[in-house]
Order: structure tokens, then sequence, then C-alpha cells
């Protein structure tokens, strides 16, 4: 699929104090080490190192989510969409990082713990920057863009950066988490399944 977009970013959208108030909730709750492919997965620590907090607040949704329509929308992709997922707030530590990877999966949903995701697909992803970039080096969210020949570029996506901005994006997307040099770096990230492609 040829995107004129290939993602839409909001910059410095959420005010401080949102931000901040989402880091402060997460953090009381228990942190699990991130996995790869669902929960049924083990940690790959060769392919993902952070820690997690799975939430699923209905204050939260409706503080983030309405960026994402507007994101299908503004960025001409007008993808069917159903449902969130959980919201994933993600701690990336000094030496933590994610490689490459899809959110997307080669299949529907079959047997997931929540049936109503069953049949679904990701269809886009969002990732929230919740605290101050002075606090971590590091850890820059880029994307691998494929042109028409197969070659992949790679693009930092620095809009992601400063305190409350927002990155929208098909979940088909490869994208990466590079290692956290410094400090800490919190992230709120959201996927929205909807109906298979036809």
């Amino acid at each position: 699929m040829i995107l004129k977009y290939n993602y839409w970013q909001f910059n410095s959208i959420l005010p401080k104090e949102i931000c901040e108030n989402i880091i402060k909730f997460a953090k009381q709750k228990k942190q699990k080490k991130g996995k790869v492919g669902g929960d049924e997965s083990k940690p790959n620590l060769a392919q993902r190192d952070s820690n997690v907090v799975w939430l699923n607040e209905q204050w939260i949704y409706k503080t983030v989510l309405p960026y994402l329509q507007m994101a299908n929308q503004n960025a001409g992709w007008n993808f069917q969409l159903d449902k969130a997922e959980s919201a994933q707030f993600t701690i990336y530590k000094k030496g933590q990082y994610y490689k490459w990877h899809f959110d997307a999966r080669d299949e529907p949903y079959k047997k997931h713990k929540d049936k109503t995701l069953n049949g679904k697909i990701r269809k886009l992803s969002m990732t929230v920057s919740l605290n101050d970039p002075k606090e971590y080096s590091g850890g820059d969210f880029e994307f691998r863009v494929f042109d028409l020949k197969g070659k992949g570029v790679i693009h930092k996506c620095k809009e992601i950066r400063p305190q409350g901005s927002i990155v929208v994006f098909p979940s088909f997307m490869h994208h990466r988490v590079t290692p956290v040099t410094r400090g800490e770096r919190n992230s709120l990230v959201i996927w929205v399944v909807g109906n298979p492609y036809v």
C-alpha cells in the first residue's frame, strides 16, 4: 500500500499536567516486562527490553483517541475502525529498546482474551510522548519506509520528541525505539482495530 502520509503528528498537543497525571497514575500500578507477540508470549530481550503497565481507563481514551480519529481523516487513510485495545504505558530506562517491528499481525485475532477483538486486525497505532525530552537521551522513535524498489530508508520521527506530542501511523509501518542512553523515556501506546482489509 502506497501512502501519501506514513504518519500524522500533533506537536505538543497534550498539556504537561495531563501527561504527568498519566505517568503518576500508571506508575502506581504493577509493571511487567514488555513482550513481543501478545500476552501469551514470553519476554524476548533480543527483540525488546522495556517495562509496561496496561491501562483501560476511559479518561485516558477520551483524552487521546479523538486525535487518532483526526489523524485517520487528515492523512486521508480513512480506515474503518471499531475499537481500541488496552493502552500500554511503556517505560524505557537506560539501555532499553524495541528493535524493528510491526504492530500489525499477519492474520486477524482468533483467540484473544477480549473476544470482541476476534476477527479484527490492528489498523492504526498511536504513540504519545509523556515526559520532557530533557529527561533522557537516545530512545529515538524511527520508521523504516520502503520505496517502490524495496529499499528501506530510516526516518527519525523528531515530531514525537516534545512532551505531549502524538504520532499516529498505520500499524503495518516498520518502526523501532533506539536504546535509551540516559534517563528514562515514558510513552503511551494505543492500537485501534477494525475489519480486515478487503
